[in-house]
């Protein structure tokens, strides 16, 4: 008859009687513990069911980062999109300057685009080192998925607004200068 596994360690010197009887001893307490109903504390288990847990927490944390990776993707995407959709081709031979970050870059741009930009009604927007003209509801719509994208977008200024200011004063028509 084939020996037990406790035996066959002995005999192996792999283990020593004083390990035999703790382990033999460990064994009739659990076993005496399940008998008497009480609940048994098993240190594998137990370290098991941590690992098991930690595991978990490390796959939620992962896959978190990655739907984070995939939701940027996306924005980039369609900001991407909506520069192909909305940009303003044509390019003049007059320098306009804006900032972009700590520098001061230059675009070259038609006289109208350049007064469109000032007043508003088109915005400079940045995507891949590239440096666009787009209207200002494109731009817009691009600074609620990305706002470092847009780097000049102007509020609208209305020519009335200034007039407004003076409309209460009367110019005489006899003014010499």
């Amino acid at each position: 008859m084939g020996k037990s596994l406790q035996d066959q360690l002995l005999k192996a010197g792999l283990a020593n009687k004083k390990q035999a009887v703790r382990a033999k001893k460990a064994k009739n307490s659990k076993e005496k513990l399940k008998r008497t109903g009480k609940e048994v504390e098993d240190e594998a288990e137990m370290l098991a069911k941590k690992a098991r847990e930690e595991k978990l927490a490390k796959d939620k944390a992962l896959n978190a980062e990655k739907n984070r990776q995939a939701e940027q993707a996306a924005i980039q995407a369609q900001i991407h999109q909506l520069v192909a959709m909305n940009r303003v081709a044509e390019r003049g031979d007059i320098e306009h300057r804006f900032p972009d970050g700590s520098k001061i870059m230059t675009l070259l741009l038609t006289d109208m685009q350049r007064k469109a930009v000032i007043n508003g009604v088109l915005a400079i927007v940045k995507t891949n080192d590239t440096y666009d003209l787009l209207p200002r509801k494109a731009a817009l719509k691009i600074a609620e998925r990305d706002d470092s994208a847009v780097l000049v977008c102007n509020d609208s200024v209305d020519d009335e607004s200034v007039d407004d200011e003076y409309a209460d004063f009367q110019v005489p028509d006899d003014l010499m200068w």
